[in-house]
């Protein structure tokens, strides 16, 4: 299990005056990492760093100002070209060792999202998957063919024969091209956002494990039901871990719920976060040793 998450429902609690942005303010990031833990937990662990301190994030008391958006996206690019940087040079990092790179930032009606791998990003708005990110597989088209152009190749799905996505942070031993061409493997970010209406009721962040057995639309289905009968977005995200291990998944398991809801005072303007949860692979294998479903090994 090399996954990490970041949980933050209230960016004013870590930030403070620092931040000056529309409120509610909210960040949720998701690390598939690789080649052993060490990437993913140094992303982890620096990411408030790189994101609003070292990028400049930029300050603004509209969502709806198109400067705003386009120097969010801005910082958060640098934020993730320093993270890769950063991993270079530190040698507590092994140079085989690298993450995916999934973020989720909220800023009162404004969603955006920006993604590096094979993690995927799925808005549920009115009971139909809207995905907020694109799986950066060697397989696609677009990313085969920035693959090649840059030297590389695919052979058998993977990057070089190696790697089964196209966009990562870390894994120096593979970024390191010959004098003066440039990496197949890169860590810049592709983004999408959307402005929150009342008819946005979740988002689900999830590793490739969850998608590898379903799709997007049959993820909004298993927690639009769960909600529906339950309004647990904790038990949600354990309902559709289980479903993908149901299903015969072979990777590991992270999943992020967000719900949104209305205020009472700007019910037509400005859906509120209410909740967010997790389940991890450990939690997991507890939750199979607890149901006499495993022997708790971790997948």
């Amino acid at each position: 299990m090399e996954d990490e998450h970041i949980r933050i429902d209230d960016l004013s609690a870590p930030l403070g005056s620092l931040l000056r942005c529309p409120t509610p303010s909210a960040f949720y990031a998701l690390f598939d990492g690789h080649g052993g833990p060490d990437a993913a937990a140094y992303v982890k662990r620096h990411a408030i760093r790189f994101l609003f301190d070292d990028a400049k994030f930029p300050r603004a008391s509209s969502e709806a100002d198109k400067d705003f958006v386009e120097s969010v996206e801005n910082s958060v690019r640098q934020a993730f070209l320093l993270a890769d940087l950063a991993m270079a040079e530190d040698c507590t990092v092994s140079s085989s060792s690298g993450t995916t790179a999934l973020t989720a930032l909220v800023f009162g009606r404004f969603l955006l999202v920006a993604n590096a791998g094979d993690c995927r990003a799925v808005l549920c708005r009115k009971g139909k998957a809207v995905e907020m990110s694109q799986d950066h597989k060697p397989i696609h088209a677009s990313e085969r063919q920035r693959v090649e152009q840059c030297g590389g190749f695919v052979y058998d799905g993977y990057l070089n024969g190696v790697l089964s996505v196209t966009r990562a942070l870390g894994d120096w031993d593979l970024k390191v091209p010959p004098q003066g061409s440039p990496s197949p493997l890169i860590a810049e970010p592709e983004f999408r956002h959307t402005i929150l209406t009342e008819d946005d009721e979740f988002l689900i962040i999830g590793c490739d494990g969850i998608w590898d057995v379903m799709s997007s639309q049959y993820a909004v289905s298993v927690v639009r039901r769960g909600l529906r009968r339950h309004d647990d977005p904790q038990r949600c995200a354990r309902e559709l871990v289980m479903e993908a291990l149901r299903l015969n998944t072979a990777d590991n398991l992270t999943v992020v719920v967000v719900c949104f809801s209305e205020t009472r005072r700007d019910r037509q303007q400005r859906p509120s976060l209410r909740c967010c949860k997790s389940l991890s692979a450990e939690a997991l294998c507890n939750l199979r040793i607890s149901l006499g479903n495993g022997d708790g090994d971790c997948l």
